[in-house]
């Protein structure tokens, strides 16, 4: 079989390089940049697959400057054997489902389409650490009509010609086998990418990169660049913690040190200095007339997603930023949501309790397993019956998956991974009006140091929510709505991908979002495997107390740990009333998803790490050394300052 192995691959820069330029927007031009971390496991995952296939060709894509030729010379001299560029300046500015749609029409440009007659996969990684969005993997796919697989740990042939993968979900894996053609993005928890070889250095050195304009492709303006864009970036602004200075532990041993802190918590954390607000000078307004460009499109559609015969905590709190932003619409919006599945009519009481106002019931035994190909097609048909003029989905592995499909589908963009959520208006210089009403889709990005607000200007306005972010509503007991359900055009092609198993337990995953403590441990907790993590933790529950372990991404990364317990920008958002980190270094990509806890008590052996800047109690030194003193004390009846549960 002559496969062909295609990896696509982006340049970025680090967040470190990144300055914000005059327009109040993000300026890259300047920065060093290295080949997305990501992008580098699915390159490496290419190689692998080619042990089973010798006679594979490997082809490595990507879009961009001139400069990203460096990187695709990177991916030669590992072992890849041609190398494609889109580079244009009309591409300048594109948005994801631009950037779907170009690398797309770049592969059917080179042969790469679903009738094709030779077998091929496209290999990406999970997400760009500029964007974060995980969007562009599902974009491609949908653009090119072919099967995805997102989340993916580990690739292989099963001998007949199909793809076996193991899909990281929340609270588990599943294994899946695709036909091919397929896409598959690959998250950091494989096998880590090999460094370059001699011979493949001076290979790299003397071979050709094509490089592709729009033309040359045969590649339209009117969807791509910023013009083309159905989203826009209307503004960044630099996060900045809020957390008071840290209160360091004193003491000649560890010992002494934990006394310390335990003493200094029971005084409490220090109080952040109340600053006089410096009033904004306003911004002149235009006296433009006001455009409504909804073109009837009304109502917000959220979907419910089922696991373990429930509707997942994500999926209802997406039922909070809902409701807020019918609230604001007025004009009786009405909140429709769509609940998929085999028997699911039962659910609906749930959603109705907790704010729908519709519960679209879609009720097919091959509908059981959640799948993005019939699950998109469905909300697609629904989208164009309903005109809904928001989708908002939970930020969880398959809501992230399944929004840009989406997407695709409607030709909207999609806003992804979103903290806030707001009805505004836009000041639209180019066509001398005011867009309003519309959606400010608001999502941290650049490694969590700055936070964009993104518009869409294509209805349904698509964003997903970050999982943790928003509160669950309150149920209100026997409150009730429209049940009603739709029969969607179901087609045998969108059932090719079959799953083979799936393992998911509760695991920790929804007790993240409940636990009063909860204790975190990162890459200098692991040489055993995070046991003392797990004992303090115990011990904390002996004593009465909701408690539960955490990690950072990097743990799960190196197989210590499964995704359920993954706490961060690419884990779980989670409040706790005490989050105690044990070895965790302080990147702000964990920070984000632990920075609204109560109290943060921070242990660890550099005194320079960067997660004392996010905490109130700190203590310096090895966690082998000051957990067992901690977990002595806690058997002495210390529980962090929260009331033991009776009974």
């Amino acid at each position: 079989m002559a496969l062909t192995i295609i990896s696509l691959i982006k340049q970025v820069p680090l967040p470190t390089e990144m300055r914000m330029g005059d327009d109040g927007l993000m300026d890259r031009t300047k920065a060093k940049s290295i080949i997305n971390i990501d992008c580098q496991f699915g390159l490496e995952a290419g190689l692998q697959l080619k042990k089973q296939y010798p006679d594979a060709k490997m082809v490595v894509c990507s879009m961009g400057p001139p400069s990203f030729e460096v990187a695709l010379r990177t991916a030669i001299s590992m072992g890849y054997d041609e190398a494609y560029l889109l580079s244009d300046r009309k591409l300048g500015g594109s948005d994801t489902y631009a950037t779907g749609l170009a690398i797309s029409t770049m592969l059917k440009h080179l042969g790469f389409t679903k009738d094709a007659k030779e077998p091929f996969i496209i290999l990406a990684g999970r997400q760009t650490s500029d964007g974060d969005t995980a969007h562009v993997p599902s974009q491609v796919a949908e653009n090119l009509g072919i099967p995805q697989a997102t989340f993916v740990e580990s690739v292989k042939d099963d001998g007949e010609g199909n793809t076996i993968a193991k899909r990281i979900i929340e609270g588990g894996y599943q294994m899946m086998k695709l036909p091919m053609p397929c896409a598959i993005s690959l998250t950091p928890t494989g096998i880590p990418p090999r460094k370059p070889s001699l011979i493949g250095a001076i290979k790299a050195r003397n071979s050709k990169i094509t490089v592709f304009g729009i033309d040359d492709i045969g590649l339209g303006t009117e969807k791509i660049g910023l013009s083309g864009s159905p989203t826009i970036v209307a503004n960044v602004v630099n996060i900045v913690s809020e957390r008071a200075p840290i209160i360091m532990s004193q003491g000649h041993n560890e010992s002494s040190l934990v006394d310390n802190m335990i003493s200094n918590f029971k005084k409490g954390a220090n109080v952040l200095e109340k600053k006089e607000k410096v009033e904004k000078k306003a911004v002149e307004k235009p006296e433009f007339p006001y455009f409504d460009n909804r073109n009837g499109a009304k109502g917000i559609i959220t979907w419910a997603e089922v696991t373990n015969g429930k509707i997942a905590r994500p999926s209802i709190e997406l039922l909070t930023p809902a409701r807020h932003l019918a609230d604001q619409l007025g004009n009786d919006t009405k909140i429709m949501t769509l609940l998929i599945g085999k028997n699911v009519k039962s659910l609906a009481s749930t959603l109705f309790e907790h704010g729908s106002d519709e519960v679209i019931v879609v009720d097919d035994e091959k509908l059981e397993e959640y799948l993005v190909l019939p699950f998109s097609s469905i909300f697609a048909q629904v989208i164009k019956e309903r005109k809904p003029e928001i989708a908002l989905f939970a930020a969880t592995t398959s809501g992230r998956e399944l929004a840009p499909r989406i997407g695709v589908k409607t030709g909207s963009g999609v806003t992804a991974d979103c903290t806030g959520l707001e009805i505004g208006e836009y000041i639209n210089r180019k066509d001398k009006v005011i867009n309003k009403p519309i959606l400010h889709s608001r999502r941290p990005t650049y490694g969590e140091s700055k936070l964009a607000t993104i518009l869409g200007f294509v209805y349904p306005q698509i964003s997903t929510a970050r999982a943790g972010t928003f509160e669950v509503p309150a149920k209100v007991e026997g409150r009730t709505g429209v049940l009603s359900t739709f029969k969607p055009k179901l087609i045998e092609d969108d059932f090719k991908v079959e799953i083979l198993k799936t393992v998911r337990g509760e695991g920790g995953l929804q007790n993240l979002f409940e636990a009063d403590v909860i204790v975190s441990g990162g890459r200098g907790a692991t040489s055993d495997n995070l046991e003392l993590v797990k004992k303090l933790v115990d011990a904390i529950k002996a004593n009465g107390v909701n408690a539960e372990w955490a990690c950072s991404r990097v743990v799960v990364d190196e197989g210590v740990a499964v995704y359920a317990h993954q706490v961060g920008q690419t884990g779980k958002t989670i409040r706790p009333k005490v989050y105690v980190a044990v070895g965790i270094s302080g990147a702000i990509q964990h920070i984000a998803g632990m920075k609204e806890s109560e109290k943060i008590i921070a242990i660890d052996h550099n005194p320079k790490a960067s997660i004392f800047h996010f905490a109130d109690f700190g203590i310096v030194g090895e966690y082998q050394d000051i957990l067992p003193e901690l977990i002595d004390r806690v058997k002495g009846g210390f529980t962090f300052g929260i009331e033991p549960a009776k009974g």
